[in-house]
């Protein structure tokens, strides 16, 4: 195993990303003190393209495949993404060398701060909500048919500043971004899996090396979190079963609790009519195994039509 004086972490350039792959960089420069870390920010194809909706500009990998790259060709020598970013099925030659404890996995409800609404319930019928998201979209008109959804796209930041310049009524964001960001004092509502189940690997960092960096893959070990591991494998077994990416409004939500892997999923049409759910639990150690078998019943339940409308509707 050949030792490194100095590495390169790979980073897209929001202060969501920054402030993630500064938490990593400090975290090893606490394990390492000797390390000398520089980190290298990539523009990415989701970051470049804001003027269309995610489902409308690509497949998997948006905010991942530049950052990829630069892996590949040793520009850098490991990658910090948002778990739910990064595709199921990783780049030859890649491998997550740790997913990192999760944050929160909960989305928030962030009223307009003229409107200052304390809950969605307190938005008046025929409310306008702003999202990027198919799957808050497809559960949310599940719950109230009556709102009108609008789509938003960038980064926290950015979408911060159109909410309040427009005329909606509030937004839907990931809970875990939020509070990273310092701007707890925003949320609204913090809205129960019940009601929106998370993303796949939502509020978990990933850190991605090369296969055969033995080196990096040892400094970074450290920083794994094997519950919150267990959780997403379960969450990206189901995903990877179903095919799905940013463009399908799937659902899932894996925790482990006493002692027991439990997993619940959604999948639905865009507009909400049509939802099918379901929930699985085993052991922790059979995630991977258990997420693929819910992901068959969810098929057999009536999800492989909903899937099928959906791409077709794509095509």
């Amino acid at each position: 195993m050949t030792s490194k004086t100095k590495i390169v972490i790979g980073t897209r350039g929001s202060d969501l990303a920054l402030w993630q792959s500064n938490w990593v960089a400090q975290e090893l420069h606490r394990l390492h003190p000797a390390l000398s870390i520089e980190a290298k920010t990539i523009k990415t194809t989701g970051d470049q393209i804001l003027d269309s909706p995610l489902s409308k500009i690509g497949d998997k990998g948006l905010f991942t495949k530049e950052i990829e790259r630069a892996l590949l060709d040793n520009t850098i020598d490991l990658a910090v993404h948002s778990l739910k970013d990064l595709p199921t099925n990783l780049t030859d030659g890649l491998t997550i060398g740790a997913i990192t404890e999760r944050e929160d996995v909960r989305d928030v409800f962030i009223s307009h701060p003229m409107k200052k609404y304390t809950s969605l319930r307190a938005v008046p019928k025929r409310g306008t909500i702003a999202t990027g998201s198919l799957r808050r979209k497809c559960q949310l008109l599940n719950h109230r048919p009556d709102f009108t959804i609008v789509d938003i796209r960038g980064n926290l930041k950015t979408r911060r500043a159109k909410l309040e310049e427009s005329d909606w009524d509030g937004m839907l964001l990931a809970k875990a971004g939020v509070t990273r960001l310092g701007w707890a004092e925003i949320i609204s509502e913090v809205l129960p899996p019940t009601l929106i189940l998370p993303a796949v690997g939502q509020g978990a960092l990933a850190i991605e090396i090369r296969s055969d960096d033995a080196f990096v893959a040892s400094i970074v070990k450290p920083l794994e979190h094997i519950i919150t591991r267990q959780a997403t494998t379960g969450e990206r077994s189901l995903l990877r079963y179903l095919e799905g990416g940013c463009q399908i409004p799937i659902g899932t939500y894996g925790r482990i609790e006493s002692g027991k892997f439990i997993l619940d999923a959604v999948v639905g049409s865009i507009d909400g009519k049509k939802i099918v759910r379901g929930a699985i639990a085993g052991e922790p150690a059979d995630s991977r195994n258990l997420g693929e078998t819910l992901a068959k019943e969810l098929l057999v339940n009536g999800a492989d039509a909903i899937l099928e409308e959906i791409r077709t509707m794509g095509n």
